[in-house]
């Protein structure tokens, strides 16, 4: 297991991480049932919350599990939560069902993602999408949001780039936004950064809560990825699937990614293949 040795006092993180979910003492005491007064004696070090409290204290809080040990930590207690990596022997029957899902989603394309965006696995599939890529960016660990946005990689055959652009900086803000984790404001800011260079300036593409173009009108009932693989336009609606059970922090990061057929051209294409 892997967790933060040093860590600020427990009073601190409580209150840093109250703060950022915009809630007073009293609004976080009324979720959590746990009183203003006790609240702020445990914020102001004069107080020490059983690991059920902060536990309690850290669910109403909506924080990452590597957060919650880190509060953990910080009170005096053992870590409660592992973090495994993908390739651990003790997760293998969690991996191999959602690598089944990827299999079982063919023809169609399917990632398996880490909470970076970084490629745990993928089917058959998804090597008609990445063909062409520059060999670089498809070195491992392959990130899908900088491959998609890198001029050397999708970039240049996405035929909506501003919109789906803006769709993965809304996710990447939401993320940030969540896990206050440096590593996605980071690939955030690095996202942005590919959309101003090639003319999307990071407002237009919907960055910080924007919109793409807010006064127009959507092209279809669901945003799609516009592509050319191989000469042919496709077009992809997306899917995404989270482990909602997860008690291990690696794998409470890992969310599957699913691409489905726009149009039947697409579908048809995809089934030929």
């Amino acid at each position: 297991m892997s967790v933060q040795t040093e860590v600020a006092p427990l009073g601190v993180l409580l209150r840093t991480w109250r703060e950022r979910r915009r809630y007073s003492q009293q609004e976080l005491s009324n979720r959590s049932g746990v009183s203003t007064r006790h609240l702020s004696r445990v914020e102001t070090g004069k107080a020490r919350p059983t690991p059920e409290m902060l536990v309690h204290l850290c669910e109403n809080l909506d924080l990452p599990l590597r957060e919650r040990n880190r509060l953990l930590l910080a009170g005096g207690y053992a870590p409660r939560y592992q973090d495994r990596r993908a390739d651990d022997a003790s997760v293998a029957l969690v991996m191999d069902g959602l690598r089944a899902l990827l299999d079982a989603h063919l023809p169609y394309p399917a990632l398996l993602l880490d909470e970076y965006w970084d490629i745990v696995d993928a089917n058959a599939a998804v090597d008609h999408l990445l063909a062409g890529c520059a060999p670089r960016l498809l070195e491992p660990p392959v990130n899908v949001v900088r491959v998609s946005l890198h001029p050397d990689g999708l970039a240049g055959r996405i035929g909506n780039p501003a919109e789906w652009g803006g769709h993965l900086l809304r996710q990447l803000d939401h993320r940030a936004e969540r896990t206050h984790d440096e590593r996605h404001h980071a690939l955030a800011a690095e996202a942005a950064g590919y959309l101003a260079a090639a003319g999307y300036p990071a407002e237009a593409a919907g960055h910080r809560g924007g919109a793409a173009d807010p006064g127009a009108a959507p092209a279809g009932p669901v945003l799609s990825l516009d592509i050319d693989v191989d000469g042919t336009p496709l077009r992809f609606f997306s899917t995404s699937a989270v482990l909602t059970t997860a008690t291990d922090a690696g794998l409470a990061g890992l969310h599957l990614e699913t691409f489905l057929p726009a149009d039947e051209a697409t579908r048809r294409w995809l089934h030929r293949r």
